[in-house]
């Protein structure tokens, strides 16, 4: 996976979960890959952000989580598909119809991975005639560590020193990966506790 040949649309799901943003947004700016997003999926990740703030009883969740996709934007406005508006998406006959437009993106921006924990949604048989696979965020930012791990593992200790709610000493850090079932991301990276 080099930057200036490999492409990966993230999908809304995996984009909603904190460490897995940061984590796959740290690699993309550190030039691993290409990030890819549609209108669609951050309308679904504003949607979902907010929801959980909500949830989480957060007076301002809607402006949460609209500075949450502004931030995503603002760093990546190159990742944005032109989904063309107006115009209807490709049609793949994926077990979930909610998903055609996820694919859709991949295909329009010659995507070589969708990036999602909802992998039963995105069977290879449809996937493998597109030069398409699905992955799981925590497969897809172990396999993205492992093409060079010094310069990924100085990437992620940069934004793991500049997270402040809270802050996290590298033990805490990879707690909190595994917490949030980032378990592959956090063996590799349990390797360089003494550098992330």
């Amino acid at each position: 996976m080099f930057a200036n040949r490999y492409t990966a649309l993230i999908d809304a799901c995996v984009l909603v979960s904190a460490p897995r943003r940061d984590l796959l947004l740290t690699l993309a700016e550190a030039e691993f890959f290409r990030l890819r997003w549609s209108r669609n999926i951050i309308s679904e990740t504003q949607s979902a952000l907010r929801r959980i703030f909500a949830e989480r009883d957060f007076q301002d969740h809607d402006a949460r989580a609209a500075r949450a996709v502004a931030a995503m934007q603002a760093a990546f406005p190159e990742a944005l598909v032109d989904d063309q508006e107006g115009l209807e998406p490709l049609t793949f006959g994926l077990p979930d119809a909610n998903d055609e437009h996820v694919l859709s993106a991949a295909v329009q921006t010659q995507a070589q991975a969708i990036v999602t924990d909802n992998l039963a949604d995105f069977p290879a048989a449809i996937l493998s005639p597109l030069n398409i696979e699905a992955r799981t965020a925590d497969d897809f930012i172990a396999d993205t560590i492992a093409l060079d791990e010094g310069k990924a593992v100085a990437a992620i200790r940069s934004m793991r020193v500049r997270l402040r709610r809270p802050e996290m000493s590298p033990q805490d850090f990879l707690k909190s990966l595994e917490t949030h079932r980032l378990f592959v991301t956090a063996s590799i990276l349990s390797n360089h506790a003494d550098s992330i």
